[in-house]
């Protein structure tokens, strides 16, 4: 695929790495050193860490701020995007003041339901869908204009991508709702955390079959557990997740000291088994917390040292 960005996890996809990615979650608070700590342990394991965007709805440090503050640091970031939060003006300009500071990726998303967070009673906007907006960013740079039709003076140069479930009800719609992503100009897919290895393969193999792995770069998502515990409620309590019960009998047959432990092997396992997958380009490490296993993951799953491209 053409480069059209600076982007350096633009470049290592397209020249045909395994592409790693990670993310943090900002601080409920204003000391952005909370993050750059974080970006620490893992900069050297990853080519890009995203930067979540009040996610589950709970007020944090916002994901601009503290994407300005990875790239002061000579970090590649990803800035998160929800629509939740903000109407077209508002987004538009939240782009701009990325690109101001030469911010290269955008991960457009819904945004977790503010009846899940600190501000229930909040008011969403939901004034453009995630697809609009990943067109709307698409627009900003390929043309070069505002969504209201005016010129815009040095566009966003941004490299765009959106997420993607394979688990969630119904199945049958998860490849459809992927093509109008990528028809809305995604040019790269971070997947929701994967446990059941064969749906995803499943998701894959509908996926070639419309040719979707050649219009995008699909990024399997992944996530250490740090527990039995944590399994079975990710399997009974978080909407459109699909922990298989073998994970759980897996993570429940060691000792609670041991279970961490366990947790990164099967994370380790599942992107090993992964890379052979056709159309796999690449894995985002979502370790909220526990930044601090992502060195491990990386290494043992063959995918360190990372490949140096010019910036």
């Amino acid at each position: 695929m053409e480069i059209k960005t600076p982007s350096k996890l633009e470049k290592i996809l397209s020249r045909g790495h395994l592409a790693v990615t990670s993310e943090c979650g900002p601080p409920r608070g204003s000391n952005p050193n909370a993050i750059k700590e974080k970006a620490k342990i893992i900069k050297d394991y990853v080519d890009a860490i995203n930067i979540t965007d009040n996610q589950t709805a709970m007020t944090r440090l916002c994901s601009l701020a503290s994407v300005i503050h990875l790239k002061q640091m000579g970090i590649e970031p990803v800035l998160q995007m929800v629509v939740r939060d903000r109407n077209r003006i508002a987004l538009q300009s939240d782009i701009l003041g990325a690109a101001s500071f030469d911010i290269y990726n955008v991960l457009c998303l819904s945004g977790d339901h503010q009846k899940f967070g600190d501000c229930p009673e909040a008011q969403n906007v939901y004034d453009i869908d995630s697809m609009q907006l990943i067109s709307a960013v698409r627009h900003m740079r390929d043309e070069g204009k505002f969504l209201g039709g005016d010129d815009i003076k040095r566009p966003p140069q941004l490299f765009v991508g959106a997420a993607a479930n394979p688990f969630a009800d119904p199945f049958e719609v998860r490849i459809p709702r992927l093509a109008k992503k990528i028809a809305a100009g995604a040019e790269f897919i971070q997947t929701q955390c994967i446990y059941n290895i064969d749906k995803f393969e499943l998701w894959m193999k509908q996926a070639r079959d419309r040719g979707l792995h050649d219009q995008t770069f699909i990024m399997a998502g992944v996530t250490p557990m740090k527990s039995a515990g944590m399994a079975k409620y990710m399997k009974t309590r978080v909407p459109g997740m699909d922990v298989p019960e073998e994970i759980i009998k897996r993570m429940s047959g060691v000792s609670k000291k041991d279970q961490p432990k366990e947790g990164i092997n099967i994370c380790v396992e599942t992107i090993q088994r992964l890379k052979d997958v056709e159309g796999v380009r690449g894995f985002h490490i979502m370790a909220i917390e526990w930044e601090e296993m992502v060195p491990e993951i990386v290494e043992r799953s063959g995918l360190y040292p990372r490949p140096k491209v010019e910036s």
